[in-house]
């Protein structure tokens, strides 16, 4: 208890609140405009952190997490169209609730049970992680081994519609993360004689110009500015919104489904590869089967939006569990946390519960911070908030194309790291305008020296016997897994084509 109160009068320091405070400010921004998404504002903000100290960077970086997530919901909900992947669901009611003339009613919803979700998901995250983590100190070579091919085999269910193209680029990442000195006998390997290669490629470079600078070149390439479009922005920003809070009542009948929407959510985001995006969506199906007016659903229902919002956040917590227990990103966020982590001299996993343990429970405490500020600032700017819609997406691409450059540059003062932002900029734009999915690349980067560094330790301690890899419980029953992970689709494909030809 006393590391806990300790943790909470460290992050009630001015410097703490004023970054977390920027953190949320930021987060509603970028969440609110439709092209942007949390991950590209992690992305970018992360080297700005770096010269500051963790509690303020961290305060910074989770703030802007909670808060864009929230506020993908404001665009979906006034001009119908998502601010984030998370928000897609709040489209169903959050739209036909604005057009009833309860678009103000509709902000509060979003804001309000997002955050209570964010809350809840973090005292999960809290009362599991611990006992998780003391089970995980024990893992050795072969179980992370196993662990860091289960997160890459991940890149099967992040690959959309083309499985090929996203197990291409992520054997891609999984060669990338090659690059450098041998993890064991410190051999170069495709350096190239360049001696900014030796430790291999950054990792933060690449996630800021694949989200960064990737994403804006596309926006560019598709951009297209309606007359309707305008006009829908300027409605939006100019229309009477109403009353914002949910009266006793309506709570009360939210209450339930939204606390089981979180529950739902939080489990969901522990799983690696799953985000706020299928949670809103499992969540909002399975609220509309247990509803007493499933007829309301898709047609502005107030239960409806509540559990969207709640899902969205909720699935933080969950995400959070596997990546600071286990160290594999339960999200793209929470991929370029790692990197974060890595850059303050930690690494997530069962040993940063013992190792750094003080900090662990300042990201905790955090969280909640971060969904209280993130309430207060909401509700007070819920009629406001229209407003950044007006934004111009000309100013939205300069400023974002100079924090990537001044943060790559920052990381490490190195020009090559410019270079590498630059070209995996080019190289995202290129994986989108080819329907090539993001997210196995990262993975395949990410988990690549995990993965061949552990496979060799485990080796190295069996004299060259792979049996050490089914001898170990942990281990075997990970390794069923990910052949499950693998097995399902073939085994999925091959009965529906049964079905339809009976």
């Amino acid at each position: 208890m006393t590391e806990w109160v300790q943790g909470f009068l460290q992050l009630m320091q001015p410097m703490v609140l004023l970054s977390l405070l920027i953190g949320v400010i930021a987060g509603a921004v970028i969440g609110a405009l439709p092209g942007l998404s949390a991950t590209m504002g992690i992305a970018i903000l992360t080297p700005i952190t770096f010269w500051m100290p963790a509690d303020q960077g961290f305060a910074m970086l989770i703030g802007l997490w909670n808060s864009a997530i929230f506020a993908g919901g404001i665009s979906a909900i006034l001009i119908n169209t998502p601010g984030t992947p998370a928000s897609i669901a709040s489209t169903f009611d959050g739209y036909a609730l604005y057009k009833q003339g309860k678009g103000g009613l509709a902000l509060g919803i979003n804001v309000i049970y997002s955050a209570i979700a964010g809350i809840i998901s973090t005292v999960a995250l809290i009362f599991f992680s611990f006992p998780l983590a003391k089970f995980a100190v024990g893992f050795g070579p072969t179980e992370y081994f196993a662990l860091a091919l289960f997160g890459i085999s991940m890149m099967i269910t992040v690959s959309g519609t083309s499985v090929l193209k996203g197990v291409t680029v992520g054997f891609l990442g999984l060669l990338l993360s090659t690059v450098g000195l041998d993890p064991i006998l410190s051999v170069k390997r495709y350096t190239m004689g360049s001696t900014d290669l030796l430790a291999g490629i950054s990792f933060l470079p690449v996630m800021i110009g694949m989200f960064g600078i990737g994403e804006v070149l596309s926006q560019i390439f598709e951009y297209k500015q309606s007359q309707q479009d305008r006009e829908a922005r300027e409605k939006a920003a100019n229309l009477e919104l109403g009353r914002v809070l949910p009266n006793k009542s309506e709570a009360k009948a939210l209450a339930a489904p939204t606390f089981f929407a979180s529950l739902v959510a939080t489990v969901v985001g522990a799983i690696p590869a799953a985000g706020g995006d299928i949670a809103s969506i499992i969540c909002w199906g399975q609220a509309r089967k247990m509803s007493k007016h499933p007829e309301e659903y898709g047609n502005g229902s107030m239960e409806g939006l509540a559990v969207s919002c709640a899902a969205n956040n909720g699935v933080i917590g969950g995400a959070l569990t596997t990546m600071l227990t286990l160290g594999i990103p339960g999200d793209s966020v929470s991929a370029i946390l790692i990197g974060s982590l890595t850059m303050y001299g930690m690494q997530p996993g069962p040993k940063m519960f013992t190792d750094n343990k003080p900090f662990v429970i300042n990201i905790m405490l955090l969280m909640i911070l971060a969904n209280v500020l993130m309430m207060i600032f909401g509700l007070l700017t819920a009629k406001a908030s229209a407003k950044v819609l007006n934004v111009k997406p000309q100013t939205v691409w300069v400023a974002v194309c100079v924090l990537c450059i001044v943060g790559s540059f920052a990381l490490n003062n190195s020009i090559f790291d410019v270079i590498v932002m630059s070209l995996a900029g080019l190289l995202g734009f290129a994986f989108k305008r080819g329907g090539f999915p993001v997210g196995p690349f990262i993975l395949g980067l990410l988990l690549g020296g995990m993965l061949e560094s552990n496979l060799r330790r485990a080796l190295v301690l069996s004299n060259g016997s792979y049996a050490i890899f089914v001898t170990r419980p942990v281990t075997l029953v990970l390794l069923l897994l990910i052949a499950t992970v693998f097995l399902y689709p073939i085994v999925k494909s091959m009965v529906q084509r049964k079905r339809e030809t009976t």
